[in-house]
């Protein structure tokens, strides 16, 4: 369309009204397969839903719009959108980089199940642009980077590390999951990928898994879809429906979620039971610099380490009201979680490994006079 506001592609873009009846709403197209008109005859080109189902082409025109792509895919889940990228790109004997913090569901796919296919991988704190130019090899063909990263929220410079990883031949992938489209867009800072946990901000209100990729090339979008329907791994109408929902308020709920965990991070920041804040909207933020120019603004993801260690950390975690404990994030409401202990307990024993201290907010969009007093009050026993 002519107009490329993001809220309003978020809430129009592969969303016109239907032909029949004008419905503004994109309809649930909950159907296994459709009628031919003879055989090969398709209409609108639709055979069988794992192939292709309105609903879902729908909702993967909108990613498509929001990352700034040439072309969006969703997947029944953020893991299903990466292992589905990985077996389209890499080869047995090629090898890859991975954020040295990064997701521990990610550390899992590579080091369990990639590694074991054959693909050597490396680890590496891709804060420092020259750690990632030396993990470089002949046979490096992706780069994989986060930004914010999960959990410690670093930051790493997406344009000066997509040349490196392009400048040896390799893909530079970024997983856009904390920061959502609406506060950085990766594809126009040099990415060939983005993928998504739609899961968090894009569907936002905890009540469906879902992943996406989004390219800028065509090329790929094509090899991508046909491994998508090959795999398999794709949503249901319903699932695209719940996730396209949430993709149209995504603007102003980032908003919220951003404001109030700003206001978190200043109350977190002077108290005595906190060691430590990890924000990147923090002026003394090793990443702020870069964060503040490739992105909107900071996010809704706070962690703090505590003194205390370990078990203080858990305490903290059981004493909440208002945060919920529970694993995942970007939802409408706010949740607190263990990192060591729960979302990254893969990483356990190896250099992934998170501090045993940390605990890792998702910031939800309620009052924040509330949040503040639900989380001081929990510090303070």
């Amino acid at each position: 369309m002519k107009f490329d506001g993001f809220e309003t592609l978020a809430i129009h873009a592969g969303q016109e009204p239907e032909a029949g009846t004008g419905a503004v709403v994109v309809p649930i197209y909950q159907t296994s397969t459709y009628a031919q008109d003879g055989v090969g005859g398709l209409r609108q080109g639709y055979e069988y839903s794992r192939t292709g189902n309105p609903t879902r082409a729908a909702l993967e025109e909108c990613l498509a719009a929001l990352e700034k792509g040439v072309r969006g895919l969703a997947f029944a889940s953020g893991m299903a959108a990466e292992d589905t990228l990985m077996r389209t790109v890499l080869s047995p004997g090629d090898h890859m980089i991975i954020p040295g913090d990064a997701y521990g569901g990610t550390f899992r796919l590579v080091s369990k199940v990639v590694e074991r296919w054959g693909v050597s991988w490396d680890a590496v704190d891709q804060t420092d642009p020259e750690a990632v130019r030396a993990a470089m090899r002949p046979e490096t063909k992706m780069v994989l980077t986060e930004t914010p990263t999960n959990p410690l929220l670093n930051i790493t410079d997406l344009e000066t590390v997509a040349q490196i990883a392009h400048d040896g031949g390799a893909l530079h992938v970024v997983d856009n999951t904390f920061a959502s489209p609406y506060l950085q867009q990766p594809l126009t800072l040099g990415a060939d990928v983005v993928v998504h946990s739609t899961t968090k901000y894009v569907g936002g209100h905890s009540d469906v898994v879902g992943g996406a990729l989004v390219v800028a090339d065509a090329g790929l979008g094509e090899r991508l879809a046909f491994h998508q329907n090959t795999m398999g791994a794709t949503p249901g109408a319903f699932d695209s429906w719940l996730t396209l929902r949430g993709a149209k308020t995504l603007g102003v709920r980032m908003d919220r979620h951003s404001a109030n965990a700003e206001k978190i991070v200043e109350a977190l920041e002077g108290h005595p039971a906190v060691r430590k804040v990890f924000y990147p909207g923090l002026d003394t933020h090793p990443g702020h610099k870069v964060a503040e120019r490739q992105m909107r603004s900071f996010g809704g993801m706070v962690s703090f380490a505590v003194h205390g260690g370990e078990k203080a950390a858990l305490e903290l975690c059981e004493r909440t009201e208002v945060f919920i404990l529970g694993e995942s994030l970007g939802g409408v409401e706010s949740l607190i979680e263990h990192p060591g202990r729960m979302t990254h307990a893969s990483t356990a024993g190896s250099a992934l490994e998170v501090p045993s201290d940390l605990v890792r907010l998702s910031v939800g969009i309620e009052s924040a006079d509330d949040l503040i007093a639900d989380l001081t009050g929990a510090l303070e026993g």
